[in-house]
């Protein structure tokens, strides 16, 4: 089953930009995940089982590097992923 899953991470703390920069970079290191990141959020995309397994992983890894922080998550069954244009 495949999965897409959109992120937003609120450390609390004043510098916030380094840490969701790392949370980000983590993702991306996971070739088997397509990571798309915007203003807003970043989205992840892959099988289930991956994407639960890894966002366990390097939720848990931000917490212990950079401190506390709140993570707003959405899930929807499917590959949601925007097809690239020709344009």
């Amino acid at each position: 089953m495949k999965l897409s899953v959109e992120i937003s991470k609120y450390p609390l703390k004043d510098e916030y930009i380094p840490s969701i920069q790392d949370f980000i970079d983590r993702l991306n290191r996971h070739p088997d995940l397509q990571v798309i990141t915007n203003t807003m959020s970043t989205q992840v995309f892959g099988d289930y089982e991956l994407v639960m397994d890894i966002l366990k992983q390097e939720i848990r890894a931000s917490y212990e590097k950079h401190g506390r922080a709140i993570f707003v998550c959405k899930f929807i069954e499917g590959n949601l992923a925007p097809v690239a244009s020709d344009d």
